[in-house]
């Protein structure tokens, strides 16, 4: 049924519970596991990332991102042929444009908390959920964790 599966990662801490399932997935099916991050300027930025260019900064932050996907994927028990993908800007946006290149068939993506700034402006997930152009698996925590 699926034949390529993005899972979106965040660096948050359901990052590992979004990979397993994803992975668990593809590996049923068969597919190729693709991972996607998208990135922009963090809030908390440390002092000395304001000495770089933002050419240099979005290069390292870009960087980054990809280097925690590669040690991501080599937890994975499996090799599960597919890329992975780093872009600049807004999550859902960056999202459903790889889910678009890449022809993705599922997207797998966490779930956030539904607190009142999340309530008015919307989630990443629900944007993607609404605007993806493939089936979209929200992951949440077990429900002893969200307690």
């Amino acid at each position: 049924m699926y034949t390529k599966i993005l899972a979106a990662l965040d660096g948050s801490p359901r990052t590992d519970l979004v990979l397993r399932q994803a992975a668990a997935l593809a590996a049923t099916h068969g597919a190729a596991l693709h991972l996607c991050r998208a990135v922009n300027i963090p809030l908390g930025m440390p002092v000395e990332a304001w000495s770089l260019s933002g050419e240099e900064l979005t290069a390292r932050l870009v960087e980054l991102a990809h280097q925690d996907l590669e040690r991501l994927r080599g937890t994975l028990t499996t090799s599960l042929a597919g890329e992975i993908h780093v872009r600049l800007g807004r999550p859902a946006q960056v999202i459903c444009d790889v889910a678009d290149a890449i022809a993705a068939d599922l997207i797998v993506i966490g779930s956030h908390g539904f607190d009142g700034l999340d309530r008015l402006l919307g989630t990443t997930a629900a944007r993607v959920v609404n605007h993806a152009g493939c089936s979209v698996l929200v992951v949440r925590p077990p429900r002893d964790a969200a307690a």
